[in-house]
């Protein structure tokens, strides 16, 4: 008969046979399991605003997750080292530090997004412009808040003396820009945050993955699909003050769409709305009837520009331009009843191939 020090070292054994086998069976259903429901997310804060990442995907394991976490993070990280306006370091706060109008070396990155925004205020007349900062700050809309009464004519006219693409040089052979105005400054925050989603995305395509949706304070892109084979869903939100609502959806696949409105920054001044969005044409903030415009294209860094430029030049003007550009873009036109639409014929083809089915609460959009 075994003495009881034998049974007690064979329980041992058994016991820790029986701990690696749990725990073998853990890791396999850690490391390949299938990813339940339609996706994975994960994200944060960036540039004043949140960002997120839905990850499909059937073979996803945990490190493959965290390594396109990571990837995400350090991607919209270089684009704040090299972008923002609010870190006294960045690339584009030392150029707007440098009084002088000797050629300021650039990064390629940031000369991609300064060629890809002088190509847009040029197509649009001046209607896109970065060098629009202190005019957006003299309506109130920069550090110093609102004003007690609006700049008067004399002040904004001498603002656009010093301000204007036309006064930013580019030369992409030698990645430079130069100032022909010393005091001239940049600010991509109508396009870097496009940008930044471009490059999340770069980021995720180089580990592998084809099927995701990136957003970054509401400008988003996709690839692929969802887990079962739907198209990722977007919303469009209707331009109103109270509660979120949603006025359009889009099935999109390897498309990005940015959307510009002044329903949520602005402020009030006796019984006129001064919106956040100033037309870098008259120097003061846009006044037409038209709410929001969301544009869908390729490019997350394109369709955030054309957004913007097309919500400055307004219903009219903007359709016109946005049709022979053949840019898909989505207008919500401000009425005394409500709100009307007007979509350009790229955008309505978008909308005509949505396929029609209930949008369940738990998998969004």
């Amino acid at each position: 008969m075994p003495s009881p020090l034998a049974l007690t070292s064979r329980a041992k054994i058994l016991l820790a046979i029986g701990l690696v086998v749990l725990v073998g069976l853990s890791v396999h259903r850690m490391w390949f399991a299938e990813v339940p429901g339609p996706y994975v997310s994960f994200g944060g804060s960036t540039m004043g605003t949140s960002w997120e990442v839905k990850l499909s995907g059937t073979r996803l394991r945990p490190n493959d997750i965290r390594a396109a976490a990571a990837a995400s993070e350090r991607a919209l990280d270089e684009v704040v080292a090299l972008m923002s306006t609010w870190e006294p370091d960045s690339e584009i706060s030392r150029f707007n530090a440098h009084h002088s109008e000797a050629p300021f070396p650039v990064t390629p990155e940031t000369l991609e997004v300064v060629i890809a925004a002088q190509v847009v205020s040029r197509t649009t007349g001046g209607a896109f412009d970065i060098t629009v900062g202190p005019l957006v700050d003299a309506w109130g809309f920069g550090p110093d808040g609102p004003p007690e009464i609006p700049p008067d004519p004399e002040r904004i006219e001498a603002i656009q003396q010093e301000v204007g693409f036309q006064r930013l040089e580019v030369d992409s052979l030698a990645g430079t820009l130069r100032k022909k105005k010393s005091k001239l400054e940049i600010d991509l925050s109508a396009i870097a945050k496009g940008y930044a989603v471009d490059q999340v995305a770069r980021a995720l395509d180089d580990l592998g993955h084809h099927d995701y949706l990136i957003e970054v304070g509401g400008e988003i892109r996709t690839a692929g699909q969802k887990n079962g084979g739907r198209a990722w869903r977007v919303a469009i939100e209707r331009p109103s003050e109270g509660d979120r609502a949603i006025q359009e959806t889009l099935e999109l696949t390897d498309l990005s769409m940015a959307t510009s409105g002044d329903y949520r920054n602005y402020y009030q001044q006796g019984d006129k709305r001064i919106s956040h969005t100033v037309d870098p044409r008259t120097g003061s903030p846009i006044r037409h009837g038209l709410a929001s415009v969301s544009v869908v294209d390729p490019s997350a860094m394109q369709a955030d520009a054309w957004a913007t430029a097309l919500n400055v030049l307004g219903p009219e003007s903007g359709y016109a331009l946005a049709e022979s550009q053949e840019v898909a873009a989505y207008f919500i036109l401000r009425q005394e009843s409500g709100f009307s639409i007007r979509a350009t014929p790229p955008m309505q083809a978008l909308l005509e191939q949505k396929h029609e089915f209930p949008l369940k609460a738990a998998e969004g959009f």
